[in-house]
């Protein structure tokens, strides 16, 4: 083994011992250029460092294999990786979040290359819950787990994580990215679309959406032409922003969706042919951007918003005069779509199938029972933990150091006879 390994080696036990984690974080971001030069010979360093002792330095060792140009055998590299997720100490890795990102960024961007996404599913969650504060605290790893849920076409494992609405964010030594910040929520936003959680989705995109911003972010781009998609089909329209949203949204991500305004247009006419025709003379644009599904669960949801239309005006109603209104083929068309919204909740009707009618009633919903008194318990509990929430938050701001400055300072500009008050006087 060369002099500078076991140099390395050394180094590493005694900080490991000391303690001095800080000192030890900044010696293996020092040592990254050594160790690849000796690419060779790192899994026998491995070999000769514990896990759990010495985490911060087999961190070090395998965020260098993963940087080099070519890796020679990723199974080892990724049995190591999975080993050293597992086993590690949290409380070491907690001083080195940022290289600790690093590896589950290149961990993630490597099996996504090899189209082996589901392996790295649970070895990800793992490796959230090793530097979590708590579980409402966002990290940059949260969006490749999402990422590789996608991929995978396996959304469960990211659900709980999505659950849990964030209140903090892992600072990860300054490199956490807004990238990673608004990967989560587009990524959580096609998680819940793909689960037909539409309301949860278009919550996930208008945080994508709204998130400050002073130039023009492909995410938030895509992100936006979702949020006008998922919007149709649970609203029926295009619902307004709200203002604290930054202007490049109104200012420049509008103008590049002009074929979702369009689409958005012909849905308001309610008329299905002419949205029909908007799709067909998009559908390139469409399809390139990946959206054609929703594209057409937009036509699906026209005619569904049409039949429920009719329930505001009618009884009772024929099968075949509601295909005809509609504009669909035939009563057997509109009795599958009657029979799709009463199983979903979407409208309350009884088909007569002897004489091809529809009977309209009236939400049964009255609010009395045991599971609607349980079920407003629940919301009343989150509300009272969201407050609780606040408070919390506005006593951390109230003293923070920062604040306080930004806070006193300004209230002295506002005190008679100081010199920001004479400049707006004119003096």
């Amino acid at each position: 083994m060369a002099g500078t390994l076991e140099q390395y080696v050394m180094n590493v036990r005694n900080l490991s011992t000391q303690g001095n984690f800080v000192q030890l974080c900044d010696f293996i971001g020092k040592s990254a250029e050594v160790l690849s030069r000796n690419a060779g010979h790192l899994d026998n360093v491995l070999g000769t460092l514990d896990i759990q002792q010495h985490s911060l330095g087999v961190l070090g060792i395998l965020c260098v294999k993963y940087n080099l140009p070519n890796i020679p055998d990723f199974e080892t590299l990724f049995a190591q990786t999975q080993e050293f997720i597992l086993t590690c100490n949290g409380e070491h890795v907690r001083y080195a979040t940022d290289i600790y990102a690093e590896l589950c960024h290149k961990f993630t961007h490597s099996l996504v290359e090899k189209k082996q996404p589901i392996r790295g599913i649970s070895i990800l969650e793992k490796a959230i819950s090793k530097i979590q504060l708590h579980p409402a605290q966002l990290t940059s790893v949260h969006a490749d787990l999402c990422q590789l849920c996608l991929l995978a076409k396996t959304f469960k494992p990211a659900l709980p994580f999505l659950a849990t609405d964030v209140t903090d964010i892992s600072k990860e030594g300054g490199h956490y990215e807004a990238k990673d910040f608004l990967l989560y929520f587009y990524y959580g936003g096609m998680i819940y679309t793909a689960l037909k959680d539409y309301d949860r989705a278009l919550y996930f995109y208008e945080v994508a959406i709204t998130t400050p911003s002073m130039a023009v972010s492909h995410i938030m781009l895509e992100a936006y032409k979702k949020y006008l998609l998922v919007s149709l089909i649970l609203h029926g329209k295009i619902p307004s922003l709200p203002k604290y949203t930054s202007q490049v949204v109104t200012r420049y991500i509008k103008p590049l969706c002009q074929p979702y305004h369009e689409l958005s247009s012909s849905y308001n006419s309610n008329n299905p042919a002419d949205l029909r025709a908007t799709v067909t003379k998009h559908t390139e644009t469409f399809t390139r951007d990946s959206n054609l599904g929703l594209v057409k669960q937009c036509i699906t949801s026209i005619y569904k918003k049409n039949i429920q239309r009719l329930t505001k005006t009618f009884l009772t109603l024929s099968l075949s005069d509601m295909a005809n209104r509609v504009q669909l083929s035939g009563p057997k068309e509109a009795e599958k779509y009657v029979l799709h919204m009463i199983e979903d909740g979407e409208i309350f009707a009884t088909i007569n199938q002897k004489d091809g009618m529809v009977q309209f009633h009236d939400n049964p919903e009255k609010y009395n029972s045991a599971f609607m008194l349980l079920q407003l318990d629940k919301e009343m509990q989150k509300c009272i933990q969201l407050d609780e929430k606040l408070r919390d938050m506005d006593r951390e701001i109230a003293v923070n150091p920062q604040y306080v400055q930004k806070s006193s300072g300004s209230h002295d500009d506002d005190m008679p006879g100081s010199s920001t008050s004479l400049k707006t006087q004119g003096y």
